[in-house]
């Protein structure tokens, strides 16, 4: 066990045993300390983030019809920080130098602990203030390169990248533009199919 740092104690005993007993129906996460619960996602938040998987995964992840060199994972859990914040992003992509190995050892955690280099968050009315506020925060805090914010009911894409300790606001696509959006610029991306029914 890791010593703990002298700024940040851990997660109270009793926080932890919340996010532990968290009914599997809800995504929990520790974010600055606090358990936040929220229900599973509703069927436009679930179906963006898996068509934006399905876009993405072959080309980075598969290197099919694209440049590959990416692990890109779909709601991990993520350990990041001192204390830490657990947090769980729609989807997460290491570029493959820094995660030359998703798998691990056998005996390995199911949570990942190396920040990732992109994050996509898919928001809904009752995840956009933690998604914006505390987990971009925490984003930032550890180095994540890019981010991206999706919204399925406004058909929206905004893409952030992290420059000299500040998100900057690249560009907010809409609609069905067919965009190419940092990190993943070496294809195109019809915004179109991630709204698909």
């Amino acid at each position: 066990m890791s010593a703990q740092h002298p700024l940040f104690p851990g997660n109270a005993p009793e926080v932890e045993a919340a996010f532990q007993a968290a009914p599997e129906e809800m995504v929990a996460e520790i974010l600055d300390g606090e358990l936040h619960t929220f229900p599973r996602p509703a069927r436009p938040h679930t179906r963006a983030a898996s068509r934006l998987n399905a876009s993405l995964g072959g080309p980075f992840d598969l290197g099919a019809g694209g440049p590959g060199g990416w692990v890109i994972l779909v709601e991990p859990e993520l350990h990041l920080g001192p204390r830490p914040d657990k947090v769980v992003p729609d989807l997460a992509g290491w570029r493959r130098e820094r995660m030359p190995d998703a798998l691990g050892p056998e005996d390995a955690p199911a949570h990942y602990d190396v920040a990732p280099d992109w994050v996509c968050e898919v928001i809904s009315p009752s995840t956009e203030r933690v998604d914006r506020g505390k987990k971009m925060r925490i984003y930032r805090r550890e180095g994540v390169r890019h981010a991206w914010l999706i919204n399925p009911v406004a058909q929206t894409l905004e893409v952030y990248r992290l420059d000299e300790g500040r998100w900057s606001l690249l560009d907010t696509h809409e609609g069905e533009e067919a965009v190419r959006a940092e990190p993943f610029d070496a294809i195109e991306l019809p915004l179109a199919d991630l709204w698909a029914r």
